[in-house]
């Protein structure tokens, strides 16, 4: 399944899955036994389960749109919470490199998140804006997984139980802030909390099932400015799972249905990473693109 929110052609707000090349808005397909609002669906899954089941196999054109006659939005406007990991090795080591740094031995010992700013979400084709303070903006290709389940104290080996879902993440980035405020020791702020991307759709693991590898999943990541390639990874290359991340978020703490979970950003997914000779930091006018198999496109200009 890929879930969506989306707005209809009067303005409203919407939620529902593709099926094929429509749109189908889950409230009105299902006469309104589902809701209209993705994180209602999240929270009591179980409950709508068969309801979803019987309007996927249903021939009804009730609720169903052509792509077209909407504007697909993030797929969680408002999650619940939002902790974005350092999951990737390559860009831990190659991003302090370039600061003239090794990798801590701690890094290796627990996965360690910060929390950004959930009222901060942008979704797809959505204009970002500059902070006004920025001259270094960049973007962050990640992965992200959507809780599923109230869970506390989550064992890794059952973690996968927790997750509803995937989708793409940009972990927009005002670098020279951030650079400033993380001397202090405190993490990122002001050089994170203006937005975060996160879209086109939430794609249910079963989809991914043949993409399944050892650490994750077999599935080629890839970043675009103005057209021209600029990063290429894979998520199998995690040195941290998903699993094991829910197990360190959820140490001592309820995790609960709608909290979306960041992977990090994926080796060489940032200018940070690359290094300006290979791209100028992020500009007015620019478009980025962020594509993961499976889980489609994300697309953002900045303004």
């Amino acid at each position: 399944m890929k879930y969506i929110t989306f707005k209809n052609s009067s303005g409203e707000i919407k939620a529902g899955w593709i099926n094929h090349d429509m749109v189908v808005d889950m409230n009105e397909a299902s006469g309104g036994l589902l809701p209209s609002d993705l994180l209602l669906l999240i929270n009591q899954y179980e409950k709508y389960r068969d309801i979803i089941t019987l309007h996927l196999g249903s021939d009804s054109h009730t609720g169903r749109y052509k792509r077209e006659e909407v504007t697909l939005l993030a797929p969680i406007p408002r999650p619940v919470s939002v902790r974005d990991f350092y999951a990737f090795e390559e860009h831990v080591k190659t991003a302090r490199a370039r600061r003239g740094l090794d990798v801590i031995p701690e890094w290796y010992e627990i996965p360690v998140f910060y929390f950004t700013n959930h009222l901060a979400i942008k979704g797809p084709d959505e204009v970002i804006k500059k902070p006004l303070a920025c001259e270094w903006m960049d973007y962050e290709l990640e992965i992200a997984c959507i809780i599923g389940k109230e869970g506390r104290n989550i064992k890794a080996e059952d973690a996968d139980d927790y997750i509803f879902g995937y989708c793409i993440m940009n972990d927009w980035s005002a670098r020279d802030l951030q650079a400033k405020e993380m001397k202090v020791g405190l993490g990122p702020a002001k050089g994170k909390d203006f937005a975060t991307s996160l879209g086109p759709y939430i794609v249910t693991p079963d989809e991914l099932a043949s993409y399944k590898s050892k650490n994750g999943y077999n599935l080629e990541m890839t970043a675009s400015v103005n057209g021209s390639l600029l990063s290429n990874g894979n998520f199998e290359h995690i040195h941290y799972s998903f699993a094991q991340m829910i197990e360190r978020a959820s140490a001592d703490v309820t995790l609960y249905p709608g909290e979306v979970i960041g992977s990090g950003t994926v080796g060489t997914g940032c200018i940070l990473e690359l290094g300006t000779d290979v791209h100028r930091w992020l500009q007015p006018g620019d478009e980025v693109e962020l594509s993961i198999t499976g889980l489609g496109t994300l697309k953002n200009t900045i303004r």
